[in-house]
């Protein structure tokens, strides 16, 4: 049975961090809310949690999911080299709604999909996400809806869609309209906005000193 906590409130908050926290680490998934939209978690380096959450979601490996941090310095820890450009857009972007792909470290062991060696990663501008991910660590994290259906803008519309599956729902209130994270890839010779979501190309492009158009 899944238990729903109003984190509007001081003491259905603390309550409701505590059960997800233990959620997590007992392989359960959790739902959470971000600056984007609701997410449907689970821990990143458990392979039995990623796959139940990739089967709550009825959506196969060849989409791998991406990793939320709770700090800057998480980053170093999970990937193959921090580049300059990463770096950049990191200080100027996060926490926010700016996901990056880069080649993730060898030696990691976790199964997040069909990923090609790569990880996207993002640090969201929430505090009961924030406040979460800093308790478990890296958490392997989706858009909380079925696949193919609208993702969740509230706590209430992840329940409708996911149900059981998930057992703990953190509800956070709206998170408003659904605009989904920017995504660059970094793991080439040069960057590639892979989705433009609510960073704009041109403030990447700022960021990064190139042409708008050489993102393309």
């Amino acid at each position: 049975m899944s238990a729903v906590y109003d984190c509007s409130k001081h003491e259905s908050r603390a309550d409701g961090l505590a059960a997800a926290a233990s959620a997590v680490r007992s392989s359960r998934l959790v739902v959470l809310p971000t600056d984007t939209v609701y997410g449907i978690g689970a821990d990143a380096f458990d392979g039995g949690a990623v796959q139940s959450l990739l089967r709550a979601k009825q959506r196969g490996p060849d989409m791998p999911v991406g990793v939320l941090v709770g700090s800057w310095s998480t980053v170093d820890g999970l990937v193959l080299g921090t580049p300059p450009q990463a770096r950049a857009l990191i200080e100027a972007f996060w926490p926010g709604d700016l996901s990056i792909v880069l080649p993730h470290a060898p030696s990691l062991q976790w199964d997040l999909g069909q990923s090609r060696g790569t990880v996207m990663l993002r640090m969201p501008l929430h505090p009961v996400a924030l406040e979460l991910l800093r308790d478990v660590g890296p958490m392997a994290v989706s858009s909380a809806n079925v696949s193919g259906r609208p993702p969740a803008s509230t706590a209430q519309e992840a329940v409708d869609q996911l149900g059981d599956s998930v057992a703990v729902y953190l509800d956070g209130g709206s998170t408003g309209e659904p605009v989904p994270s920017t995504m660059v890839d970094l793991t080439g010779d040069d960057p590639v906005i892979l989705r433009e979501g609510a960073v704009s190309r041109a403030a990447v492009a700022e960021v990064l000193g190139v042409p708008a158009e050489s993102l393309a």
